[in-house]
């Protein structure tokens, strides 16, 4: 879930980056400049958010081979290919530098506080639990199938800002 959203985000940061239309990364073209586009974002996803495969190739509607093929020619790619290292830098330091700037939390008690500010709560019914891990420090949070969703985005927007991870877990 995590892994979709940070990707589309590299995917819109990528589009903004280089002037493509947004959601053009997966698009039937095969125009040089959104094929580059296309294997930047993947290599980039790859190697610092460690994105699976399959995540990627759903997002850009290609193959998940295709994202083996992206990973094998990088170094090639990089060191040939003066477009594509251009294009790749531009967005490695882009991304890089927007997950560096984003926050964790020190503790617990700051988690879970910033947590109830943003109204997020517990279920009186317990039937799955939303697990938010930040740094070293991990809240999980139980729900009812019937609170899931609002809570579920009210998670997603109380840490927009901060890195986490946010997993499911049913019980």
């Amino acid at each position: 879930m995590n892994q979709e959203s940070n990707f589309k985000n590299l995917c819109n940061l990528t589009t903004s980056l280089l002037g493509l239309r947004k959601g053009s990364l997966s698009a039937k073209s095969r125009k040089q400049e959104l094929q580059i586009a296309r294997s930047v974002a993947s290599v980039v996803g790859r190697m610092v958010e460690d994105i699976h495969q399959t995540v990627i190739a759903k997002e850009i509607k290609r193959d998940r081979s295709l994202i083996y093929h992206y990973e094998k020619k990088h170094e090639s790619n990089y060191a040939t290919f003066p477009k594509y290292r251009d294009i790749f830098n531009i967005v490695y330091n882009a991304y890089t530098k927007i997950e560096n700037a984003k926050l964790t939390f020190i503790d617990l008690f700051h988690l879970q506080d910033h947590l109830r500010i943003n109204n997020v709560r517990h279920s009186a019914k317990v039937q799955t639990s939303v697990v938010v891990k930040s740094g070293d420090v991990q809240a999980t949070i139980k729900l009812s199938y019937r609170d899931f969703y609002t809570q579920l985005e009210l998670i997603k927007l109380a840490m927009n800002g901060y890195k986490c991870d946010i997993t499911i877990e049913v019980e």
